[in-house]
Parts: C-alpha cells; structure tokens; sequence
C-alpha cells in the first residue's frame, strides 16, 4: 500500500498547487510588441483586464510618475506619485476588485518622434468590485511614452488623468 501511494505521488502529483509556473506560454504569446506604442496600450489593457502586476510594471519606466487632479482642493490641486506608489495602487485596485475591464477608445492626439511621444486618448473602466456593486468611469488619459533607441519597446515615462469627474 505505501509503495502505491509512494508511486502514485512521484509520477502524477509532484506539481505544488502553491507555487504555479514561472512562465505561462499562453500569457506571452497574448502580449502585443511594445516597439509599437500601440503595443503599450494593448499590454495595458490586457494587465488590467488580468489583472496582472508583472506585465503592468513591465509598461513603466523607471522614472515613471503618475497625476490626477485633487477634487477636494480649491482651487483644484494636481497631485503626483512615482513609479513605487503606482505599482502599490494599482496592486491594491487589482487584489480589491472581483473583475476590471478596460477598453481605449481612438488617441485624441498623437505627437512626437522616434524616442518620445505624447498620446493623449479616451478610455472606459468598468470595476466590478461584487456582482451588485459595478462602477463605469469614463475618462481621459494623456501620456508620454519614451524609449533609449528608435528599435527598443516604449515605456510609459508619464500618466496624466486628464478626466473630470
């Protein structure tokens, strides 16, 4: 009995439920080439959509800042974050949310060169945080993609929260 079991252990359940793959094919194989920018937006529709920390993070330079605008102030105050705050809130959007679904609608605008470009472009969220409790935002984003050489994948250097609520 114990060599069945020892058997049956060491040719089909090895695999530790608690420690998944390091890479899983099917998620590469569905990120878009990021030396396009439109490449960007679809890897960051797809890390919000999967919620996924790893390709998110993949998106930002390292001199990445974040701004929104403070309500709460009068007059209106823009507030800003790096790439550290991003990372935690945006980790916290995704652990605190049962579903997010993002879709970008078409670029407003669109300038730059070869190694920096502006993209300012409209979005709609949807954040399912339970079944009975769904927000939809709809807003505008504008942001400064950068990239060290003309053949290397573009990062989100700035994010702007250009909507208002």
């Amino acid at each position: 009995m114990i060599l069945l079991v020892a058997i049956t252990f060491l040719t089909g359940y090895c695999a530790n439920p608690f420690a998944p793959a390091l890479s899983d094919k099917s998620v590469i194989s569905s990120l878009s080439d990021q030396t396009n920018t439109n490449g960007v937006f679809e890897n960051f529709r797809y890390a919000y959509n999967a919620k996924d920390t790893i390709v998110y993070g993949n998106l930002l330079a390292d001199d990445f800042t974040f701004v929104y605008w403070n309500y709460d102030t009068s007059p209106m105050a823009p507030l800003a974050w790096g790439r550290q705050e991003d990372m935690l809130h945006t980790n916290g959007l995704f652990q605190g949310t049962d579903k997010l679904d993002l879709i970008w609608n078409e670029a407003i605008s669109s300038e730059g060169d070869s190694l920096s470009v502006n993209i300012s472009r409209g979005f709609t969220l949807t954040v399912y945080f339970s079944p009975s409790t769904i927000v939809r935002v709809q807003g505008r984003a504008a942001f400064n993609l950068t990239r060290k050489t003309g053949t290397a994948p573009w990062k989100i250097s700035r994010w702007s929260d250009e909507s208002f609520y």
